[in-house]
């Protein structure tokens, strides 16, 4: 018997990975108490008169959606030296109002007490999401940052997925919206991002926040009011040309507000509060999670199609972060026969992906890769359909008296029937010749067969 033992360093990680899923798990179950099922935030007016804002849908799943993730899982930990206490202490509406105003914005960052519900909201039940996302955004805030700038855009607005997808690039709204950004199907096909059955650019964080930058860029021309931009992100522009119609022209988000859907009510109170309680954390007891930042990672190009398996057998790397890595794929398949494909990898897996690249396609690519190109039509008579026949002649015939013909007709239909067997994994001519008890000449002769090569599902003849 063979034992295999191992090592320290992997004993580490693997007992690193336990605890922090079960501190995780730990969260979420406490969670589950304080921050589902509560969709609205209620709002008292001057007058006392009660309104329900809508909470944007990330802020009532964050936790859930972060926990699954591979990059949460492997590589977020809880910082044992954080010894915050753990409840939110409040302030006085100045304090907050003085520090919007010290956030480095160009975006208007105003205090009412909407925005203030939606502070209270992330720094009373939702502060572990919080914590979770502070960690997570080490992941993806160096991308949004880059495609913000490349298109001259306020870099605060990088806090625009925090609302939107709780930093979630699998996330997928009740209405379809999906990846970091919540792109719909046709904005995303419109900004180029491609969607097909095979893959969603919608959540490759890289290629979505590029397209979401653009997307930002062609709103602020049209509106040039950044509250009234993230509003129209989240409904439509056409949504927006409504209310400030409505409003009489007035272009104030505030002035239009109460013309607006009422999830959009809460959007710019959201995006405030995600400003406010990204920076001023450590002043509500939140400790970050840490963040251990995966290997570089660079990309390579292929152009013929290859599934994840393949890659993580030859090259031993988790199936799992292929996918975190490529999100984009939705079947494990890049299809690089439809045009070339590009894969994110692991920069020390780019080298050996290149010196066994033929290895790679090679396993098991009958099995992980099913779709035939070329298929042969079975054109053998059915033998139970050609018996019913036979007989139904037999019986016409006897009635006319030519019981004789009939019968030979019968029996050279019989002789003309033939028999065919579909070919199983790991079969060989010589195999199915034995089984069949003919030979294979007969049978290369039967079907046609140059050399000696069959696959799996082919039809064969064997008499």
């Amino acid at each position: 018997m063979q034992y295999t033992f191992l090592k320290k360093q992997d004993m580490k990680k693997r007992l690193l990975l336990a605890l922090t899923l079960t501190f995780a798990l730990s969260w979420n179950a406490q969670a589950q108490i304080v921050e589902s099922n509560e969709e609205e935030i209620e709002i008292t007016d001057q007058n006392g008169e009660t309104e329900y804002i809508e909470l944007p849908e990330a802020m009532t799943s964050a936790v859930d959606s972060l926990l699954h993730l591979y990059n949460t899982q492997t590589y977020l930990v809880p910082d044992t030296n954080c010894n915050y206490p753990d409840f939110n202490p409040s302030y006085d509406q100045e304090t907050y109002v003085q520090r919007l105003r010290q956030l480095p914005t160009i975006m208007e960052m105003s205090w009412n007490e909407i925005v203030q519900k939606f502070i209270d909201r992330y720094a009373s039940r939702m502060r572990r999401s919080v914590s979770m996302m502070l960690g997570v955004q080490n992941f993806y805030m160096p991308i949004f940052e880059q495609a913000l700038e490349t298109y001259g855009l306020p870099l605060e607005l990088k806090y625009l997925p925090v609302i939107e997808s709780g930093l979630n690039p699998n996330a997928v709204s009740r209405v379809g919206a999906t990846g970091l950004w919540q792109f719909m199907l046709a904005t995303g096909k419109q900004y180029g991002l491609e969607v097909n059955s095979l893959v969603d650019e919608r959540k490759d964080p890289v290629k979505s926040s590029y397209a979401a930058a653009h997307y930002l860029s062609d709103l602020y021309r049209i509106f040039g009011d950044w509250n009234l931009v993230i509003a129209a992100y989240n409904c439509g522009p056409e949504k927006i040309s409504k209310a400030i119609h409505r409003a009489e022209g007035q272009k104030d988000y505030w002035q239009i507000y109460p013309y607006l859907p009422q999830e959009t009510r809460g959007y710019v109170p959201a995006f405030i509060a995600a400003n406010y309680i990204m920076n001023y954390y450590c002043e509500h007891n939140i400790c970050p999670m840490l963040t251990n930042l995966p290997v570089k990672t660079d990309t390579i190009v292929v152009n013929r199609d290859v599934h994840f398996d393949q890659i993580a057998h030859v090259l031993d790397i988790d199936p799992q972060q292929l996918r975190e890595l490529n999100p984009q794929y939705r079947h494990d398949i890049v299809n690089g026969t439809t045009k070339p494909s590009a894969i994110r990898l692991p920069q020390s897996l780019v080298g050996p992906f290149i010196d066994q690249e033929d290895s790679i396609y090679a396993y098991q690519s009958d099995q992980l890769l099913t779709k035939r190109t070329v298929v042969e039509v079975n054109d053998d008579v059915p033998t139970v359909a050609q018996t019913r026949k036979s007989y139904s002649r037999s019986k016409s015939s006897s009635s006319r008296g030519k019981k004789g013909k009939a019968s030979k007709r019968g029996r050279k239909g019989k002789r003309g029937s033939g028999k065919s067997v579909t070919v199983k994994g790991g079969d060989t001519l010589s195999e199915i010749a034995r089984r069949n008890g003919t030979t294979v000449s007969k049978l290369k002769k039967m079907n046609k067969i140059k050399g000696n090569t069959i696959k799996k599902g082919q039809k064969i003849k064997v008499k």
